[in-house]
């Protein structure tokens, strides 16, 4: 698979590139553009500071321009949280993505959003500060009405970004189990 692969709001850290590798050694192809330009983040405050004042234009616009080379190949888009989001928006308006792979984070759907079957997969803690019950529940409904064949696996008691062993969220446990389903996931495709 050709996956394209967002970073979180606190930058391109080593986790992700980590997780990259990960996939590559299981035989995928992965970009994994830098939004941030270099910037890299300690606390999720800071980040999120960095990214309203990119915009979220600007940093839908630096995805779209990262992606575009690679999209004809049929793309399977994914992302951590906000890289989850923008990696949601990117699948739902590419008729030719291949899947959807979506780590610690949802994004709003367009009420004209319409896929055919897009196989997408959502790992997410439980609870989630930043994906509440109820939004996942309306997230799931608008996802199935745009036609997405949607799976969530909710990891209890992990923190929000706990794949990344770099910050204080991290579980080991719930992170390996992640990473198993979603490979297989990816084989699926």
């Amino acid at each position: 698979m050709n996956i394209m692969l967002f970073h979180s709001a606190y930058g391109l850290r080593p986790a992700v590139r980590a997780a990259a590798d990960r996939l590559r050694e299981a035989g995928h192809e992965v970009w994994t553009p830098d939004l941030f330009e270099g910037r890299v983040f300690d606390t999720v405050e800071d980040g999120r500071d960095f990214k309203d004042e990119i915009g979220k234009d600007e940093l839908l616009r630096r995805a779209v321009l990262a992606a575009a080379p690679y999209s004809e190949r049929g793309l399977v888009y994914a992302g951590f949280s906000f890289g989850a989001a923008l990696a949601q928006t990117l699948a739902l308006g590419d008729e030719k993505a291949r899947g959807l792979l979506l780590l610690h984070g949802t994004s709003d759907i367009a009420a004209n959003a319409s896929v055919d079957e897009l196989p997408v997969q959502l790992h997410i803690a439980e609870p989630d500060p930043f994906e509440p019950d109820d939004w996942l529940s309306a997230w799931y409904l608008q996802m199935r009405k745009a036609g997405a064949d949607v799976e969530i696996y909710r990891y209890a008691g992990a923190g929000h970004i706990y794949t990344d062993p770099g910050l204080p969220d991290y579980d080991a446990e719930a992170a390996e189990a992640t990473w198993r389903t979603a490979l297989g996931f990816l084989d699926s495709l």
